[in-house]
């Protein structure tokens, strides 16, 4: 811990790590909360893996021609978006599955992004962060975009806050009542996809949908509000990031599936304490009740 913070203030890597993974947080408690709520955990998951198809593809044209604005973020940035355009389209004017439909983005988006991969040349060592997360590769021009994202994401939120919420627990009544509710779900889904290129720089592709799920699903086992939800869920995944860097540095270990393990054990010890907060409610209501009638009763 002191190793760290001694670092912190000497490193500039280690300072654009942690505000990654602070503004990141944000994002991840907010949409967290939304997507937990709405239970498409595995839309985000879908989104997430095509993201590969749009790093391959900016990083073989940035090679290939020299653009320098084409980073792996940003291409990842555009995939995103563009596979939540496709599975909103799909949802609202196809008869398929919604599982079918997200294995189809899932692996043509990853089938694309290994095809990039394998035409540019050299080790693509930035690709490998982005699959499997590496948050101290976090450079000044991928802290300014992850910026603009959050900023981006946080006024799309309070721009449709109630309406977002109508069709997270009731999107039939919010068609009735006027919600354009297939509109509201395309703005959903893309700000879903913004949150998961966010999360792929800080834990990677793979485990995005983990840190995506589990703080707010600890959360929810603490409320049932979801505006106080996201303030508990944002929480926790701040304690989660910068939990995870700090434990990671010292013994030189995988910042992500650091970050992920400590989610994990912040979701099973909210578990445990829902769990004894649940016995020792129902032994309360369960307890016989004592007439203060009867002799020998204090009054």
């Amino acid at each position: 811990m002191l190793e760290f913070l001694t670092d912190l203030h000497q490193f500039r890597f280690l300072q654009y790590a942690l505000l990654a993974g602070i503004m990141a947080s944000v994002a991840c408690g907010i949409i967290g909360s939304y997507v937990t709520v709405r239970r498409i955990t595995y839309i985000a998951g879908a989104i997430a893996h095509c993201t590969l198809g749009g790093m391959g593809a900016a990083r073989y044209l940035q090679q290939q021609y020299g653009l320098p604005f084409l980073t792996p973020l940003f291409g990842a940035t555009i995939a995103a978006l563009v596979a939540a355009l496709i599975i909103s389209f799909l949802q609202e004017h196809s008869s398929l599955r919604q599982d079918t439909v997200l294995s189809a983005v899932w692996s043509v988006g990853m089938g694309i992004g290994i095809l990039f991969i394998s035409r540019t040349s050299g080790y693509n060592e930035d690709l490998m962060s982005y699959l499997f997360g590496d948050i101290l590769m976090v450079s000044g021009h991928d802290l300014f975009l992850i910026g603009l994202l959050d900023l981006a994401l946080l006024l799309l939120v309070a721009l449709f806050y109630n309406r977002l919420l109508a069709i997270s627990f009731d999107a039939e009544f919010a068609r009735i009542s006027g919600i354009a509710v297939d509109r509201c779900n395309t703005i959903f889904l893309c700000l879903v996809a913004l949150t998961v290129v966010l999360l792929v720089q800080v834990v990677g592709i793979i485990l995005v949908v983990a840190l995506l799920a589990l703080p707010a699903a600890a959360a929810g086992r603490l409320t049932t509000r979801l505006p106080a939800m996201m303030l508990v869920s944002t929480f926790f995944c701040l304690l989660a990031t910068s939990g995870g860097l700090v434990l990671s540095y010292h013994p030189d270990l995988p910042a992500g599936p650091t970050i992920i393990l400590l989610a994990a054990a912040l979701y099973a010890l909210v578990g445990i304490y829902s769990k004894i907060r649940s016995i020792y409610h129902d032994s309360r209501l369960e307890r016989p009740l004592v007439s203060l009638d009867e002799p020998g009763n204090i009054k």
